[in-house]
């Protein structure tokens, strides 16, 4: 039988494992990021060993909302941070780091390397644009057309992430930072004031050259910060989608400096993925799942005498596939026919889906979500949230 459970319109999922109760005693110890020493609190829950355990109270990024303006999806949103997080584990292991935003990079600071470098060439030199300048040799603006080949803006925003460690006097402090600079795959520009707007795709290994050599002169200037200049740092890559993409980018490469190290070390790649399904894409490696999904959707459409949309998207790391969201809008006239679907759907994900991987779909109207199925790897049913 599976397990159903009601639960308000509302659902809060996280990575983090702050929020959770925890049935022992929290850990108290002292913060000294700063000269100032606060009374902070460990919580003692871990969901599993992917996951960091963040500090009470918690202390939101010091860029906090930039985000939002400076990536074009809500997908990239999600996965430009949360993906920073977990390439961060190859550093900085859950086990003794603890997960704080970042504190260091201010909005301000942020805002002025994500401009030109020639527009605000009058600042500090620590806050040049870190994008080419729009000018060419004569010191004349480029037209759009010209600066769209020639000069486009590849750094799109910068992700800060620090991670926490204890010491053995019953204090936390700094332990390591993580940077993460989404790049521009597509240029977007218009000739005129309030005109179209048009798209030049960046070439792939343009991208990947000019996020190497922006990388470098950030590691140069966290490294000329006095707080900074003796801590683990990793800078990841991140591959920003197109305005319309229904799946998000992904980090492709990240480099460590390590402690007292003043550049960068050897760059490593990083194969993740995001398909989404169905798709006439080719790969060998999601062909069997692209089968399982067409098979999963043919069974919904049984149920349903109208045409019912499914989009799922897969996340593959290294090839092999991890965990797959599915998203069906549909209409419903009842609350009986609500859970009458959702038992018939949950008995569909255990006869097409792989059982191997997580699971995640959402049913929802024009009334807003209406359920929730969550299958863990190697469950035998999966676990029902009807709102």
């Amino acid at each position: 039988m599976n397990r159903f459970r009601w639960l308000p319109s509302i659902v809060v999922l996280t990575m983090l494992a702050a929020c959770v109760p925890s049935p022992e005693e929290d850990t108290e110890v002292l913060r000294d990021e700063t000269e100032e020493v606060e009374t902070t609190i460990i919580p003692s829950m871990q969901l599993d060993e992917s996951y960091y355990k963040t500090l009470i109270p918690y202390k939101e990024s010091a860029s906090r909302g930039l985000v939002v303006s400076n990536l074009y999806t809500k997908y990239d949103i999600n996965e430009v941070e949360l993906g920073l997080m977990r390439l961060s584990q190859n550093a900085f292991s859950t086990d003794e780091f603890f997960f704080q935003e970042g504190q260091y990079l201010d909005a301000n600071t942020v805002s002025n390397w994500l401009l030109r470098e020639n527009q605000n060439a009058k600042k500090d030199p620590s806050l040049w644009g870190l994008n080419p300048s729009n000018l060419n040799e004569s010191d004349v603006e480029m037209d759009p057309v010209t600066r769209a080949k020639e000069a486009p803006i590849y750094l799109a925003h910068i992700v800060e992430q620090n991670y926490l460690k204890k010491t053995d006097d019953n204090k936390v402090g700094l332990g390591g930072v993580s940077i993460g600079l989404a790049l521009n795959s597509i240029y977007y520009y218009q000739k005129e004031q309030y005109g179209e707007y048009y798209q030049e795709p960046i070439p792939n290994d343009v991208m990947v050259q000019k996020g190497k050599e922006i990388a470098e002169e950030v590691i140069t200037r966290l490294r000329a910060r006095p707080e900074l200049s003796d801590v683990p740092i990793i800078i990841g890559l991140f591959e920003q989608k197109a305005r319309n993409s229904i799946v998000p980018g992904t980090y492709f490469a990240y480099s460590v400096s390590e402690q007292g190290q003043n550049g960068l070390g050897d760059w490593q790649s990083i194969d993740e993925v995001y398909v989404t399904f169905p798709t006439s894409a080719e790969g060998d490696y999601y062909r069997e799942m692209n089968t399982a999904f067409q098979n999963f959707k043919q069974d919904i459409d049984k149920y349903f005498s109208n045409y019912t949309s499914v989009i799922g998207s897969g996340y593959y790391r290294n090839k092999e596939l991890q965990e797959i969201q599915i998203e069906i809008p549909i209409q419903f006239y009842g609350t009986t026919e609500i859970i009458g679907f959702t038992q018939y759907l949950s008995g569909v994900i255990l006869n097409q889906l792989p059982n191997d991987v997580r699971i995640e779909v959402n049913i929802t109207s024009i009334n807003g979500a209406e359920a929730l199925l969550i299958k863990e790897p190697n469950e035998n049913e999966p676990f029902v949230h009807i709102y």
